[in-house]
């Protein structure tokens, strides 16, 4: 992410961040977390249907090579990212289990500034308007991708994870290949942020 869109999407969502940061530093740790960091970290499976893959490197694909257009109205491409641990988060706005997930994100991307970690969101059904207001009531700092102004976005990640199954989010190892799935809503954002430590820790 440039330093200019950082700055711009945190200057809009400021009073919202603050506000959310509130409310996270008063939550318990969560049992789903608990659960996740307590197994091997593969195949996690809770009773609800959340599902966490994680991808040995040895047997990630190809890099994934995406274009598209943001809700700020700049463009992104896979290489704006390159040598960076890439978190792209699947959504829209009218998903509860997107809008439940929001702070958990938001949170993960505050626990991980200053690491070699990026965010993209991809917005598959709405346009920038509604994009951008939804950035701002929950505080997501990073922009999101719109699937409405280039599908592309969505074909380039057909192959690695089921968009009907909103909300997704995958992690990008530093070459760009999906390193962990993760389906269904983030109930923790300790879950992602331990999948990100580790994509960060190889080599």
């Amino acid at each position: 992410m440039t330093s200019l869109t950082r700055r711009a999407r945190a200057a809009a969502s400021a009073l919202a961040a603050l506000a959310l940061t509130a409310g996270i530093a008063g939550c318990s740790s969560d049992p789903l977390a608990e659960q996740y960091r307590a197994g091997d970290n593969k195949g996690f499976i809770a009773a609800d249907g959340f599902r966490v893959v994680e991808i040995a490197a040895d047997d990630r694909g190809e890099p994934v090579e995406f274009t598209g257009v943001l809700d700020t109205g700049d463009t992104v491409t896979a290489a704006d990212y390159e040598g960076d641990v890439l978190v792209v988060n699947f959504w829209y706005a009218g998903c509860a289990p997107c809008r439940a997930e929001a702070p958990e994100l938001e949170a993960a991307y505050a626990d991980l500034d200053g690491e070699a970690v990026s965010f993209l969101g991809v917005n598959i059904y709405d346009g920038a308007d509604a994009s951008l207001a939804f950035a701002d009531t929950y505080g997501i700092e990073y922009p999101s991708a719109l699937a409405t102004v280039d599908g592309s976005i969505k074909l380039a990640f057909a192959d690695e994870t089921p968009l009907n199954a909103v909300p997704t989010t995958l992690v990008l190892d530093k070459e760009g290949r999906v390193a962990a799935r993760i389906i269904g809503r983030l109930a923790d954002a300790s879950i992602l942020t331990t999948i990100v430590d580790d994509a960060l820790e190889e080599s």
